[in-house]
């Protein structure tokens, strides 16, 4: 019998996630989904990405869903669009072999308002929202949420750090009393836990799958020591002797990422720029780009680092580090994923070398100098 049969998933379900190649529940499926299933209750999920928990959250939600009514049901908070468009692009595909059909819409600010409008006439049973756009669809009259049976806070910490808090009061003030709310964080900051207090059952089952700093033990953490005016150079040179891996460069502007991608690509590197000023066509367009192979790697700031979720991806480069310490383990976690192994390199300046002792200390980890 499939594990997810055993947890109480139901073999249409089951048959879906098969195909997709997922046959083992991850340590937040096996904790969250016979709880969901099996209870109508608030719940608070502390888990890393790439933990599952999409799955852990998206099968008992699908699960509620009456297709029998035409109204929304369920809606899932993102901090971006690209993790809003990965949500509800795994949903849709848990349900392939479920006969009542689940209708979703994911919305997000860079495309047309209107076309969202007109979407949203038709039956919607679930939808995936950003939260600024959400708003503006609820005060259009193009969103009732009275029938709301379950809110996904995803992410949490990311929306409320990205100044979303205000725009997730006003959201929850118009979603029912009854309704049911699931929040998922990576970290338990002040703001976090004040959501949770105002706005979940006080008796919220919580499920803690890892410590909220803890880095993937898969990845080895590496730095090369080298001054500002030469890190394009020593990219360009590990890039060039790994040619047959694919990677993300981060970077902590927008310019930034152009600046290195377009300086890249003039020593003929298969690289482009993924960051939050493109156009959302474009940004869709150099992620196809990049699941299928056709790029090696992208250059990418954090805030459109959301939702990449690439299998196989050999290395992680910090062009500047993060200013924040979660934001390391966001960004080292996009390499080893699903067992299997990675490596995150930092270039850094001898200034830099304060902030690694004490990512360490904080993370647990331990950086090695790296040459090549």
């Amino acid at each position: 019998m499939s594990k997810f049969k055993e947890l109480g998933v139901a073999a249409s379900y089951v048959k879906g996630l098969t195909e997709l190649g997922i046959q083992e529940p991850t340590e937040i499926q096996e904790a969250i989904i016979p709880y969901l299933l099996n209870n109508a209750a608030d719940l608070v999920g502390l888990a890393q990405t790439g933990t599952g928990k999409t799955a852990a959250f998206g099968l008992p939600l699908l699960n509620r869903i009456d297709t029998d009514k035409k109204e929304i049901q369920a809606l899932i908070l993102t901090p971006t669009r690209e993790l809003a468009q990965q949500v509800k692009h795994q949903l849709f595909k848990y349900t392939k072999y479920v006969p009542e059909r689940i209708f979703m819409e994911a919305v997000f600010g860079g495309e047309k308002i209107a076309k969202q409008i007109a979407n949203l006439q038709r039956t919607t049973h679930v939808v995936v929202a950003t939260p600024g756009r959400l708003i503006d669809l609820i005060e259009q009259g193009a969103i009732n949420l009275k029938q709301l049976d379950v809110l996904v806070l995803d992410e949490a910490d990311e929306m409320l750090s990205m100044g979303f808090k205000e725009d997730l009061q006003r959201i929850l003030r118009y979603t029912p009393k009854t309704k049911h709310t699931w929040l998922f964080s990576a970290t338990m900051p002040e703001a976090v836990s004040g959501i949770i207090k105002k706005y979940l059952q006080p008796e919220a089952k919580q499920v803690r799958i890892s410590k909220p700093l803890e880095v993937n033990k898969n990845i080895s953490h590496l730095y090369i020591t080298t001054p500002s005016a030469k890190k394009t150079a020593v990219l360009t040179r590990y890039l060039q002797k790994h040619q047959k891996q694919r990677g993300i460069v981060y970077a902590r502007t927008k310019a930034g990422a152009q600046r290195i991608a377009t300086a890249l690509k003039e020593r003929g590197l298969s690289v482009e720029a993924l960051e939050g000023g493109m156009q959302q066509r474009e940004r869709d367009k150099v992620m196809r780009m990049f699941k299928k192979g056709s790029i090696q790697t992208l250059i990418s700031t954090d805030v459109s680092s959301r939702g990449i979720d690439v299998s196989k991806l050999d290395f992680v480069f910090h062009y500047q580090l993060p200013e924040q310490d979660t934001v390391y383990t966001h960004r080292s976690g996009r390499t080893a994923r699903a067992g299997s192994k990675g490596v995150s390199i930092v270039l850094a300046t001898n200034k830099d070398r304060g902030v690694l002792d004490r990512l360490s200390r904080t993370l647990q980890i331990t950086f090695k100098e790296f040459s090549f």
